[in-house]
């Protein structure tokens, strides 16, 4: 038991030694691996320093050099620019001196002119006696011979007088009477000039586009499952609807569409309404078709006198009977060879106020017999005789006063005028029905024409922007005061006056404005 006890504390002693041995050879260990450390980062330091040095050392070698460089730039510079100067130095000076010898020779002429002057004055003034002498000579010479005159002649100066002043009476009477014929015939032309400048005035205030091309409305369906629905079982529907309006309806291929074909407009109208209606409301049946054809026609009724009184408020005119409204709206669903009826009577009222009021006329009487003057067209489909005759028949009826009723029965020379308004409505009417842009020409026609000219104008150099106004019958650019001088742009008008007239068909003329500092016009004709 005891030599047990000494083995346990004999192993405890030796495992104590070994661990103090341990901790010291672990100590020394990191002693000289901390020596070892220190030493490697102090040589690594030093070869870092060394590296900046050297690096420091190039730069300042590189700044130097760079500003050696500018220097020598710098100075290479000022003596260019001083040789430049110097130059122009004694090129100023070379001038001067070139300057100073002509005004040298100019002084030189002037007084060589100036002694020149002073003998042309003093051989000047000794003709000017000469001919002092000479004209009281004449004078002598002159009576003699009237006195000889008055001897040969056997007649006193004032006899001679009397005789020559009957001769100069004759001949100027007859002189006058040339005159006066002249005088007339230029009033004539000169009356032409007048009322073509008269009518190109009222054309140039007036030029509404009227144009109208179709004789067919498209209503427009929310999806192809509603033609069916429109043409009901076996067709029921369809046909109740064409019976009711009295247009033909057109199903075919085009897709979520219809077409409503007649070339009545009021009945056209009435069916469109009538059938969007319908697609909106959904309940498509011969029943509900009557009862929106109906509604249809009121509305429309309502919508065609609206537009009767929006054209009487633009134009001033009152005192309209309400049948007579009712007539004027019709005219917004007919058309004359394209041309929209109401818009066509708007526009000639306007132009006979223009007429009228240039001549000198009462222009309210003007402008009430141009709107009426179609007025039968309400009717002429429905009752025997011409527009005109039944115009006037209507304006009679619905307290119209002679003069309107007799502008609107002579318009179209088919009864005599008893006043000068016919005159004026048949001019209005005229220009209004024949101006460029109205009758027998398509929208596209009208607007490829536009964009033609305009065309034209933009492609010359300078012109910054082109307008086309009037309906087509004149175009205005503007180009750039800059680069275009005011000799330069009256050229350019009349060049893309030419450009015009050689690549484009049209009919009347059409007038080239160009717009700087001053406008310069042009007419291609």
């Amino acid at each position: 038991m005891y030599n047990e006890i000494i083995l346990s504390v004999l192993g405890i002693v030796i495992c104590l030694g070994a661990f103090i041995v341990g901790v010291q050879w672990r100590s020394i260990i990191d002693k000289k691996y901390t020596e070892k450390k220190e030493h490697n980062a102090q040589n690594q330091a030093d070869i870092i320093l060394d590296k900046a040095k050297k690096e420091a050392e190039l730069q300042k070698k590189t700044a130097i050099l760079e500003a050696k460089d500018e220097w020598f730039k710098a100075k290479s510079e000022f003596e260019r620019e001083t040789a430049v100067k110097k130059d122009e130095l004694r090129n100023d000076a070379q001038r001067i001196k070139e300057e100073n010898i002509e005004i040298k020779n100019r002084q030189e002429v002037i007084s060589k002119r100036e002694i020149e002057f002073a003998a042309r004055e003093n051989f000047l003034n000794s003709k000017e006696k000469t001919l002092r002498t000479k004209d009281a000579e004449l004078s002598r010479l002159l009576k003699q011979q009237n006195e000889k005159l008055e001897r040969i002649a056997h007649m006193t100066q004032e006899e001679a007088k009397k005789n020559l002043f009957e001769n100069l009476e004759n001949q100027v009477r007859y002189e006058c009477a040339q005159m006066i014929k002249e005088r007339k015939d230029d009033a004539r032309a000169e009356a032409e000039k007048e009322a073509r400048e008269i009518t190109l005035h009222a054309i140039q205030r007036c030029a509404a586009d009227t144009t109208v091309e179709s004789t067919v409305s498209v209503v427009h369906l929310p999806n192809d499952e509603m033609k069916g629905r429109i043409i009901g079982r076996e067709g029921r529907n369809i046909r109740a609807f064409e019976e009711a309006t009295g247009i033909d309806v057109i199903v075919d291929d085009t897709p979520e569409a219809v077409i409503l074909s007649c070339f009545d407009p009021i009945r056209r109208e009435i069916a469109r309404l009538a059938l969007e209606k319908l697609i909106s409301d959904g309940r498509i049946h011969p029943g509900r078709i009557e009862e929106l054809i109906k509604k249809s026609e009121v509305e429309l009724n309502k919508k065609m006198k609206a537009a009767a009184e929006e054209v009487m408020y633009d134009l001033d005119v009152h005192g309209l009977k309400p049948k007579l409204v009712e007539m004027l709206g019709r005219l917004k669903y007919r058309t004359s060879y394209g041309q929209n009826v109401l818009q066509h009577s708007k526009e000639v009222a306007v132009l006979c106020g223009i007429i009228a009021s240039e001549l000198g006329f009462d222009s309210k009487i003007a402008v009430r017999a141009g709107l009426l003057h179609d007025i039968g067209k309400a009717i002429d489909r429905e009752t025997e005789g011409t527009h005109s005759e039944l115009g006037a028949d209507l304006a009679r009826r619905y307290g119209e006063n002679d003069i309107i009723c007799n502008a609107v029965a002579a318009h179209h020379e088919d009864v005599t005028a008893i006043s000068h308004y016919p005159v004026i409505v048949q001019a209005a009417d005229t220009i209004s029905s024949t101006r460029p842009g109205v009758r027998r020409e398509t929208l596209t026609n009208y607007v490829n024409r536009l964009s033609k000219l305009e065309e034209i104008a933009d492609s010359f150099k300078g012109v910054s922007k082109s307008f086309v106004i009037q309906a087509g019958r004149e175009i205005r650019a503007m180009v750039e005061p800059d680069s275009i001088s005011d000799a330069e742009a009256e050229e350019m008008a009349a060049q893309i006056a030419t450009k015009i007239q050689d690549e484009m068909e049209y009919p009347g003329q059409i007038k080239v404005t160009i717009i700087r500092e001053i406008r310069y016009s042009e007419y291609a004709k």
